[in-house]
């Protein structure tokens, strides 16, 4: 996958993730990074999760709020947990986590080194350089409070950390890979995201060397008493020249609305599902009660793990695939959600035993639905989400408020209500 840098605008949102929700991320999340392995490898992995488009699309597949900061949270989270039980077998380890488990990061990855024999040495100087140029070379006004590493044993990194800015209600998230490392401190990111705060201090961009070459050469020769002395006759000339980034805003309101998803690639989704999916792909559909609703989940997933990175411009289209926790788009449909993973999780035992037919299949389930939205129309996004809610209570639906009702229960509440009157 092609590396970016971009930046974007991630609300702070309060609250946790349900455990009914969190064991079905981490079960989801394990499973994808297993079929990206299977099909492309582990650096390929690495360079999902260091491409911030991607990794916000991830969190919102899994059925997270699709356009908050809690996305970095939850699928860190998810995939340390879900992958700790896969580790050696797939070769990909998640260190680190937010607060208390990020400080913990070097005694991890020390522990790593000497069960798994990566050099745990150079992993930790990483670690503590990625999270110093974020907190300290980079002066955006945002707090540094996570820092995910991820790691293969193959020694290559990803680091996913992110910081707050409480008073402003938003957060930025940084992403690092190894792959592309060749300074710690000349333009080092793959990507930063956040909201744009006008000018910050960024050490980190290629135009600073001079810079950075000229404070250590203040601090051999002036020290701090000269080097404040120095700046505070240049203060009224001095200038910050920083190097503009793409952003991807997320925006500050919660349900999905048209401009946030591309509505022919919905359409091409939903055409895959329903027109053609329960013939073409019959062995995705092993159990009695699946159908094109689950196909269409199949489908969207099937585009984390195989869509190029053009793909995930608009994030808010993957929350279409199992809802949101909040209800936004529509409550978390839960029969849908369990037999996503069940379908996932076969194609991938059965891959191990080396047939990979089902597992094919789900990447021919990716093209099909790119070559329909060429010339398929489909629902307005207002009407596909109206219906999602209208069956939610027959998929299951749940959200942190609670199970969705059924209509008749509705009814007959509303006709109670109305007797007491």
């Amino acid at each position: 996958m092609a590396r970016r840098t971009g930046s974007a605008d991630l609300p702070l949102h309060n609250g946790r993730v349900p455990p009914w929700l969190a064991g079905r991320m981490a079960t989801l999340g394990a499973v994808i990074c297993q079929a990206i392995v299977e099909h492309y490898g582990r650096d390929e992995l690495l360079c999902r999760l260091a491409h911030p488009f991607w990794f916000q699309s991830f969190g919102a597949v899994m059925g997270m709020d699709w356009h908050s900061s809690g996305i970095t949270t939850s699928v860190i989270g998810a995939l340390k947990r879900g992958l700790e039980p896969l580790g050696d077998e797939l070769g990909v380890y998640v260190c680190g986590g937010r607060g208390r488990h990020s400080r913990r990061t070097p005694d991890e990855l020390n522990v790593l080194g000497e069960r798994v024999g990566v050099d745990a040495l150079s992993l930790v100087r990483a670690s503590r350089l990625v999270a110093k140029v974020d907190s300290a070379a980079v002066q955006d006004g945002f707090d540094l409070y996570l820092h995910g590493f991820f790691v293969t044993k193959e020694g290559q990194w990803t680091v996913v950390q992110q910081g707050m800015n409480g008073a402003k209600r938003q957060a930025r998230r940084y992403h690092w890979h190894s792959g592309a490392l060749s300074s710690f401190v000349d333009q080092p990111h793959t990507a930063i995201e956040g909201p744009d705060q006008g000018e910050i201090i960024n050490l980190t961009d290629r135009r600073a060397e001079k810079s950075r070459s000229a404070q250590l050469e203040l601090l051999a020769n002036l020290g701090p008493d000269g080097i404040v002395g120095t700046l505070a006759k240049q203060s009224a000339h001095s200038e910050s020249q920083q190097l503009s980034l793409p952003y991807l805003v997320m925006p500050a309101h919660h349900e999905v609305l048209a401009s946030d998803v591309f509505a022919r690639r919905l359409h091409g989704t939903l055409a895959a599902a329903t027109e053609s999916g329960l013939v073409d792909f019959p062995d995705l559909l092993l159990t009695p009660g699946v159908g094109a609703r689950t196909v269409q989940s199949l489908a969207m997933v099937a585009e984390i793990v195989h869509g190029a990175p053009y793909r995930f411009q608009d994030p808010g289209r993957f929350s279409l695939a199992l809802g949101g926790k909040d209800r936004h788009p529509f409550p978390v449909p839960i029969k849908v959600y369990d037999e996503t993973i069940r379908v996932m999780q076969s194609a991938l035992q059965k891959a191990k035993l080396g047939n990979d037919e089902r597992l094919s299949a789900l990447k021919r389930l990716d093209e099909q639905a790119r070559r329909l939205e060429r010339s398929v129309g489909g629902p307005t996004l207002e009407a596909h989400v109206a219906r999602e809610r209208a069956k939610s209570f027959e998929f299951g639906g749940r959200s942190v408020y609670g199970w969705e009702k059924g209509m008749a229960e509705q009814a007959t509440r509303a006709k109670g209500r109305g007797n007491q009157k």
